[in-house]
C-alpha cells in the first residue's frame, strides 16, 4: 500500500510541476496556482494528509527553484491539502475535500502568508488582495478536481481505485 501511495503522489507532483509552469497567474508577489489546488483536493481523495504534505511541500520547493511560484506557495498549499484532507477523512465526501482547500489554502493559507510577508519586508502588502487572490485560485483548482473526481464517481472508478 505504501508504495501505491508513493506511486500517486510522485506522479501528482510532477503533474503539478509541469501544468503549474504551464498555468500561473501573477498578482504581485503572489504567483496564483489553480493547478496546485486541483492537485491538493486529488491528494486528499486519493493518498490522505501525509502524502498530500509532502507533495505540497515537494511541489512548492520545485516551483519556487524553476520561478513558477513564490515562498507564498508553502503556507498555502500545505494548510490547504492538509485541511482538504482531513475534511474528506471525517465525511468522505468530494465536496467536502474541495471546501476543505479553499477554506484552508483561500483563507487560513493567506493569513497565514502576512507574517511571512513582513519578514520578507514587503512594506506594502496588503491582506485583502492576496486572499481575494488565493481564495480564486484555490476555487478554480477545488471545482476543476471537484468536477473530475464526481465524473470519476459516477463511471463507479473512484471506488474501484480506492477498494485496491
Amino acid at each position: 500500500m505504501k508504495v501505491r501511495k508513493l506511486t500517486i503522489t510522485a506522479i501528482l507532483i510532477a503533474i503539478n510541476i509541469v501544468l503549474s509552469s504551464l498555468i500561473v497567474i501573477p498578482l504581485g508577489p503572489i504567483k496564483a496556482a489553480p493547478v496546485q489546488h486541483f492537485i491538493n483536493v486529488l491528494c486528499a481523495v486519493f493518498v490522505g494528509p501525509w502524502y498530500g504534505l509532502a507533495q505540497a511541500f515537494i511541489s512548492s520547493i520545485f516551483r519556487v527553484s524553476f520561478g513558477t511560484g513564490s515562498v507564498f506557495a508553502f503556507p498555502g498549499s500545505m494548510i490547504g491539502v492538509f485541511l482538504s484532507s482531513l475534511f474528506y477523512m471525517y465525511r468522505k465526501h468530494i465536496f467536502m475535500a474541495a471546501v476543505g482547500e479553499v477554506l484552508g489554502t483561500g483563507v487560513i493559507g493567506s493569513l497565514m502568508c502576512i507574517p511571512l510577508a513582513w519578514f520578507m519586508n514587503f512594506d506594502n502588502f496588503l491582506v485583502r488582495p492576496l486572499m481575494i487572490a488565493f481564495i480564486v485560485s484555490s476555487v478554480i483548482g477545488s471545482l476543476i478536481s471537484y468536477i473530475l473526481l464526481i465524473v470519476l464517481k459516477r463511471r463507479g472508478l473512484l471506488d474501484k481505485f480506492n477498494k485496491k
